[in-house]
């Protein structure tokens, strides 16, 4: 099916001022500092889109908990053609992995119960499901107590998301990706999208996805247009109305995005907008009242911010009548985005010693990383970071203040893109960058040498863990 681009506009165009989108960026750019790419739609034009370099267009971006509502869609889609209810008991797509004893409240728990985060679990069940399991999750989320009645309590429940995927494999032989290229994919143009999976091979429901920004800003438009893309019908408006709608109270503070309600793995906002959202900022957010759509990248600790940012600086200039042009404006907009770019870290062109510690190899001392040795190559455009781990030399090149592309499997189970950086602080300090510019996450070593020894101070921008990392001891060899 060939893929329909979107079609560009001018904001003014669109009721929207070029110098609002562009006090959005610079706003973000002082405040935010992590976003790494948006797409802005108004009436179904795109208005605004840019990606901070190294990130790019093209490349596709981790999207953590913002897949579940993809996964939402997927049951949509499921139910449409008769496959399943929201009213069917979880338990009976599941016989021969029932606990030995099901208890009432699991014997009540339904599909619905699942897509509103309202199974009765107290607490979230992803790492007890995981962690019990042996490898079966749908076992071990099925053994977990459930302590309230199905439909009474919300939490915020991954593990939940992971069993609608299970369900969907159960009902239709296929894992989700396979069941929605044709009836997803393939109509939005979401052409290479990944998905990981579990240790049995089901596609993971509350996370796993890895798509681009644009394929988020094409999913948003479907929903806005109320289950309609091209004029084709891809999900029932009825759905479309039940999953974006409150669902369940998630909370009574008037300020918080998190506590507006919650759909079907969509999040309520304020100002009567909805959101798919996944950790450290991957945002699909549907503004029906303004006919908007905004899709973001980003790696940021404070989630909460980026939506206000949006409510302060984007929602109100959002008019209902086209604007009169202003060339000014847009030219310095259509200059602005472009050049978009994460600049890498400066010190003053320092200039070190270099010799002294270039190609000398540092023995670490036992370790968390189980990593060996570290080397680095001093050279005129840059340095060779060379870690040894295990029997394999994981190498890094670090641009001297600059970024240098490569592939790392550093601080991943696989190798990822990666662009890096190396700058000194001092005379004998020297910083790494490593951004993995598919993901959230930006990784920085603080390295101090002396004639004898290595330290290195890691940290992460993000994490699900600590951000700052255990030292490392090195002995010059």
């Amino acid at each position: 099916m060939k893929k329909r681009e979107l079609i560009r506009s001018t904001p003014e165009k669109q009721g929207i001022a070029s110098q609002a989108i562009l006090s959005f960026v610079s706003k973000a750019e002082e405040t935010i500092q992590e976003l790494h790419g948006f797409m802005l739609l108004r009436h179904g034009r795109v208005v605004a889109e840019g990606w901070w370099g190294p990130y790019a267009a093209d490349l596709p971006h981790t999207l953590y908990s913002l897949t579940k509502s993809f996964t939402s869609t997927a049951v949509g889609l499921a139910v449409a053609e008769g496959r399943l209810s929201v009213d069917d008991k979880v338990i009976s797509f599941f016989p021969d992995d029932l606990p030995a004893v099901v208890d009432e409240n699991l014997a009540k728990m339904e599909v619905r119960h699942l897509l509103s985060m309202s199974t009765g679990h107290h607490e979230d069940s992803t790492e007890r499901m995981i962690t019990r399991s042996k490898g079966n999750w749908v076992k071990g989320f099925l053994a977990l107590p459930v302590e309230h009645e199905p439909g009474t309590h919300f939490v915020y429940n991954s593990g939940a998301s992971y069993m609608l995927g299970a369900i969907l494999k159960k009902v239709t032989g296929m894992g989700m990706k396979a069941y929605l290229k044709p009836r997803l994919f393939e109509p939005l143009g979401i052409k290479t999208p990944r998905w990981d999976r579990c240790p049995r091979g089901v596609e993971i429901g509350g996370w796993g996805l890895h798509v681009r920004t644009e394929d988020i800003a094409r999913f948003g438009q479907m929903y806005l247009q109320k289950g309609l893309w091209n004029g084709k019908r891809i999900l029932p408006e009825s759905w479309v109305a039940e999953a974006s709608s409150k669902q369940v109270s998630n909370g009574t503070d008037e300020q918080s995005d998190w506590a507006q309600g919650y759909g079907y793995q969509f999040w309520r906002c304020k100002h009567n907008n909805y959101r798919g959202d996944g950790a450290f900022g991957q945002y699909c957010i549907v503004m029906p009242e303004k006919d908007a759509v905004l899709a973001i990248n980003s790696g940021v600790g404070d989630m909460q911010a980026v939506l206000n940012l949006v409510w302060e600086m984007l929602l109100p200039a959002m008019g209902r009548e086209a604007l009169p042009e202003d060339p000014v404006a847009e030219r310095a907009l259509m200059d602005k985005l472009p050049a978009l770019q994460v600049e890498a870290p400066e010190y003053g062109k320092i200039k070190a010693n270099v010799t002294k510690f270039s190609g000398k190899k540092y023995v670490l001392d036992e370790n968390h990383f189980k990593l060996k040795a570290i080397t680095f190559e001093m050279l005129a455009e840059g340095c060779k970071m060379i870690v040894q781990q295990g029997a394999k030399a994981e190498v890094v090149d670090c641009g001297w203040e600059s970024w240098k592309k490569g592939v790392s499997g550093l601080f991943s189970d696989r190798q990822e893109k990666v662009a890096a950086s190396c700058a000194w602080r001092s005379y004998s300090q020297l910083e790494v960058t490593i951004r993995h510019y598919e993901t959230p996450f930006v990784y920085t070593l603080l390295c101090d040498f002396s004639d004898s020894e290595l330290i290195v101070r890691g940290s992460v921008n993000v994490s699900f863990g600590p951000q700052q990392f255990p030292e490392l001891v090195g002995k010059a060899e």
